[in-house]
């Protein structure tokens, strides 16, 4: 028996001087590996927990550097000094994905506008294509500013730019601004076509998730083939602008909902559990969690007139998981209260806008 116990103390000394021996370059490249593949905060912070040499590591630059987007799931009610410390830390690092995060957090919780915008653009020069898409939300509304600050053209690019890197949401806003010349010149077909492409990408999506990984090469391979059915034609050949698709949820083809990134659910958390200004409202998609940053700034349903989106993004979104089932037509008399209501805080001249919005009743 104490032969037995000897040795294993002994086998567990040579295990610690075996880790020990270990270089820090290797320990480095197997913590890359850890803080990319985090599917929570915790799962990072357990690192620092386990002995002092991988504290110590674990706050490598090259280790912050490749967190996962997961690894900055900060739940709101636990926000920090120490949490705002440590993001601080990954971008000084360089992960673009902290960069978006705190840019996010401190642009509409903390208020801090500039330092918000620019930690976004931080990560959109890095084709970042969240943060191309959250600052082209931003030029639409005019977010921030007055309503005189919003630049359409520069969101239209934005959009176009993260489209190009395969992010649904900017795809279809950048159809919809082609097919109704906002922002940019009309063209109703392209502008459909972008959209078909933005639901195709979404269901594809959606079957990737469902399907497991031996059937995710097919998935692809079915959407790489719907794209190339749905390219532009030439001549009498072209599509008309009222072709549809059955793919597109914005027409009522249920699709379950995307996963929501750990920014925008920290975002509803935050402004969740806290009173706001009466005057201000939030996104109503409950996947975003972007609040106006002056009255009137988003959209209002065009039917119904109760809910209001930053996006045609969140509306899509929001449209096939929701509204489509609650979304009833406003009498006449209850629209004119609303826009008089608008007129005396200084909205009256969204009249357009809102009767030309994104309400269910055009889906």
């Amino acid at each position: 028996m104490f032969e037995r116990k000897k040795r294993t103390r002994t086998c567990s000394h040579e295990r610690s001087d075996l880790f020990d021996s270990l270089p820090d370059d290797i320990v480095i490249s197997i913590l890359c590996k850890l803080s990319s593949s985090s599917r929570s905060p915790s799962d990072f912070i357990t690192i620092f927990l386990t002995c002092k040499r991988l504290n110590q590591l674990g706050l490598n630059p090259l280790v912050l550097s490749k967190a996962g987007s997961e690894t900055f799931a900060i739940r709101a009610k636990n926000w920090s000094e120490n949490s705002h410390r440590f993001l601080k830390q990954c971008v000084v690092a360089g992960n673009i994905e902290a960069s978006y995060t705190l840019g996010m957090i401190r642009f509409y919780c903390l208020q801090n506008r500039g330092s918000g915008a620019s930690l976004m653009a931080k990560a959109a020069i890095r084709s970042h294509a969240p943060s191309l898409y959250s600052l082209a939300v931003i030029q639409f509304n005019g977010s921030g500013g007055s309503k005189t600050d919003k630049d359409l053209r520069a969101g239209v690019a934005l959009c176009a730019r993260a489209a190009y890197l395969g992010h649904v949401d900017a795809l279809r806003e950048l159809g919809h601004c082609l097919q109704d010349g906002y922002g940019a010149r009309k063209n109703v077909t392209q502008g459909r076509r972008l959209l078909i492409q933005a639901n195709a990408r979404e269901f594809a999506s959606s079957l990737r998730a469902a399907a497991p990984p031996s059937l995710h090469h097919l998935v692809t391979w079915q959407l790489q083939n719907h794209q190339q059915r749905n390219r532009p034609l030439t001549g009498n050949n072209n599509p008309s602008p009222d072709s549809g698709c059955p793919l597109l949820s914005d027409f009522g083809c249920n699709l379950p909902s995307r996963e929501v990134h750990p920014a925008n659910r920290f975002l509803a958390e935050w402004f969740g559990a806290r009173e706001s200004d009466p005057g201000l409202r939030m996104c109503s998609h409950s996947g975003c969690g972007r609040p106006e940053t002056r009255r009137n700034e988003f959209r209002r349903c065009s039917a119904c007139g109760t809910v209001n989106y930053c996006s045609r993004g969140c509306q899509a979104q929001d449209w096939k998981v929701r509204h489509k089932l609650e979304c009833t037509p406003m009498a006449m008399d209850q629209w004119v209260e609303a826009v008089d209501g608008e007129d005396q805080d200084g909205g009256g001249d969204r009249i357009a806008e809102v009767e030309g919005g994104v309400g269910g009743a055009s889906e």
